[in-house]
């Protein structure tokens, strides 16, 4: 009797990792804005509940169209790990943390992660990165660095153990989907993780929907912004993009860019126009990203 492999069909397509990446680093992007602002109504905990109901809703309705399969029963734990890490915890720990530093703060202490990343990686699934890659992440951390401190905006609170266990989470839940996608396909690892998350926040539904009774439509946009954009279409395109590099550790890397594109959606929506150290710290993170993808190594068979 043949086994019958769990993974969902897959549409053939050249598409690289980078633009997954770079996708999904887009809309995490407009969590440090958004999130923020929603905050002024919503609570911790019912936004970070009501953020993943709304991504739930939106994969579920999806699901027909993409075809995709439940998982095996014997693996639903994994997936109850996986959504416990990358969503109950880290919205949770990332949601504190963010109401009490400041945007600064956070941005730097959650690219830690690719950091951390890197370093279980290496030592649970052996991906060792080259000395041109450890190179890159120090100057691109350099560049937080710039970004965050110029004007000495800086700040060290008690949100500050917050935010480390926000990126401690985050890394090990890329962990977690780079173990996933040996049996599931990127989508099914991202989206049945984002179900056990909810379902796991949705103790939090009693307050959630008297705040959500009484929020004005600004805010109902907030909501579904943060729902839809960093939620449901960022966790996709990571795993996906996590699927097609075969290594957590390329991927890691993009996270770097996400204070610069935040800096470029803080101009854009609330008019903050960039400094010298925002233009000088989003080049050298810019740069940082070139020599970490062999900007500087030669091509050879």
């Amino acid at each position: 009797m043949k086994l019958v492999r769990l993974r969902a069909p897959q549409v053939k397509s050249k598409i690289s990792y980078h633009f997954f990446a770079l996708t999904c680093v887009s809309g995490w992007s407009v969590a440090y804005v958004f999130t923020r602002l929603a905050l002024v109504h919503f609570s911790v905990y019912s936004l970070g509940f009501l953020r993943y109901a709304v991504a739930s809703v939106v994969l579920a309705a999806l699901m027909p169209v993409l075809k995709i399969r439940l998982p095996a029963p014997r693996d639903l734990w994994k997936f109850a790990a996986s959504g416990a890490t990358g969503f109950f915890l880290y919205m949770i720990t990332f949601n504190k943390g963010a109401a009490i530093e400041t945007s600064a703060t956070s941005s730097i202490i959650i690219a830690t992660a690719p950091v951390i990343t890197a370093m279980l990686s290496g030592a649970v699934y052996k991906e060792k990165l080259k000395i041109f890659q450890w190179i890159a992440i120090v100057v691109e951390f350099a560049g937080l660095l710039i970004l965050t401190l110029w004007d000495g905006v800086m700040s060290v609170g008690r949100g500050i153990p917050w935010l480390l266990s926000a990126a401690l989470s985050v890394s090990v839940f890329n962990m977690q989907q780079r173990h996933l996608i040996k049996s599931y396909t990127g989508l099914q690892a991202s989206i049945f993780s984002i179900f056990a998350g909810t379902l796991m926040l949705s103790v939090f539904t009693p307050a959630a929907i008297g705040e959500l009774m009484t929020a004005s439509p600004k805010y109902l946009f907030y909501l579904a912004l943060l729902g839809i954009v960093p939620s449901a279409l960022s966790y996709v395109t990571w795993s996906i993009a996590i699927e097609r590099a075969q290594g957590v550790s390329k991927i890691s890397n993009y996270m770097f860019v996400t204070p610069v594109l935040a800096s470029v959606l803080g101009f854009f929506i609330a008019s903050e126009r960039p400094d010298l150290g925002t233009i000088i710290g989003g080049g050298t993170i810019l740069f940082g990203i070139f020599i970490f993808n062999g900007g500087f190594q030669s091509k050879r068979n």
